[in-house]
């Protein structure tokens, strides 16, 4: 199996739980005074199917699996995602009925109620194996190896996808999962859909007024895990898309995360923080971030200037990119204090 991604790899040592409801409205300033923490409602976790009936899948086909195995799917009647990036594509195309489990990244509400076949991060191939699938669909960060091996070894087609990090993702990951269950039509409508979504979003971009710099934090609060994104975090091609700037990578960060200190954070200087929900409700809310070593010292934290998007969401680059999009656009462009 190909190395894991950089959010994946930190995840992977955190065993996660699922990503827990939005943090909407206003978080006050200490006592009432000074201005008050942007905390934007984030879009509803669902996913949108195509219109029309379900596809039926025209099978068998081979495919190529991005751990370089020539894969054949004869038959898509039980389908078990290992990402929850991977089940959005599934639901969405329309074939969410087939699926039979889920990983614990698939916070959407069609999956909530899909056993979880994953430890942690970890997958458990005697849950997979116990649910008779057709085909699993797995991610380069998939793990452990032997787990993937081990269902393969049974007999099961494991089809391996490339991890997301960017914008150009999208369409291929989408056209990926479609050719591997056999609807490439209904790939390319999706594709086709979510390309104008993405596209009309930018088109709103404003167009007056300097970028915000806006600096990825990942937080894990219960683990006294800090970090700030780099480069190569995942987060920089969203942050550009939504007419920002990414602060860790532009201050010379060109690693996934690097431990959060006060020096690198002045670098930085954000005028904006972003951070997925769970993390910020687990440092405490706007009040408890502002604790963290140089954060209140920030353009941002004098602002107390926070874009907040959901930790199932903010980096799956899929169907519902364009509204994390939409969200991040709104909330790194707010002017003046925050509300």
């Amino acid at each position: 199996m190909k190395r894991a991604g950089p959010l994946t790899a930190v995840l992977g040592v955190l065993l996660l739980l699922p990503a827990l409801a939005a943090c909407g409205g206003s978080a006050a300033a200490p006592g009432g005074d000074g201005p008050s923490a942007t905390v934007v409602e984030t879009v509803v976790d669902q996913v949108e199917p195509l219109s029309g009936p379900p596809p039926t899948p025209q099978l068998p086909v081979t495919v190529d699996s991005a751990d370089g195995e020539r894969v054949t799917v004869e038959s898509a009647e039980r389908i078990v995602p290992l990402s929850g990036s991977i089940s959005e594509i599934v639901f969405t195309l329309g074939l969410g009925e087939r699926v039979m489990a889920r990983d614990v990244t698939a916070t959407f509400e069609q999956a909530a109620e899909l056993p979880v076949v994953t430890r942690g991060h970890d997958v458990s191939a005697e849950s997979v194996l116990s649910l008779r699938p057709d085909v699993v669909l797995a991610e380069s960060t998939s793990g452990p190896a032997e787990a993937v091996d081990q269902i393969r070894s049974a007999g099961v087609p494991v089809v391996v996808l490339d991890a997301a990090l960017d914008l150009d993702s999208v369409a291929t990951r989408i056209e990926a999962v479609a050719a591997a269950l056999g609807v490439p039509a209904a790939g390319a409508e999706l594709n086709s859909r979510t390309a104008d979504r993405i596209a009309a979003v930018q088109r709103d971009l404003p167009a007056d007024g300097d970028r915000p710099r806006v600096a990825f934090l990942y937080l894990r609060g219960s683990a006294s895990v800090y970090l700030i994104g780099g480069a190569e975090s995942g987060a920089t091609s969203l942050i550009e898309a939504a007419g920002g700037i990414d602060a860790g990578a532009d201050s010379g960060l060109d690693r996934d995360f690097t431990p959060i200190t006060s020096e690198a954070l002045v670098a930085a200087a954000p005028d904006v923080i972003l951070v997925m929900t769970k993390g910020l409700e687990s440092v405490g809310g706007v009040d408890g971030l502002l604790e963290l070593p140089g954060v209140a010292q920030t353009p941002a934290g004098m602002d107390r200037r926070v874009a907040s998007v959901e930790d199932g969401m903010l980096l799956n680059y899929g169907p519902r990119t364009d509204q994390v999009l939409a969200s991040l656009t709104t909330q790194i462009h707010e002017t003046g204090s925050a509300r």
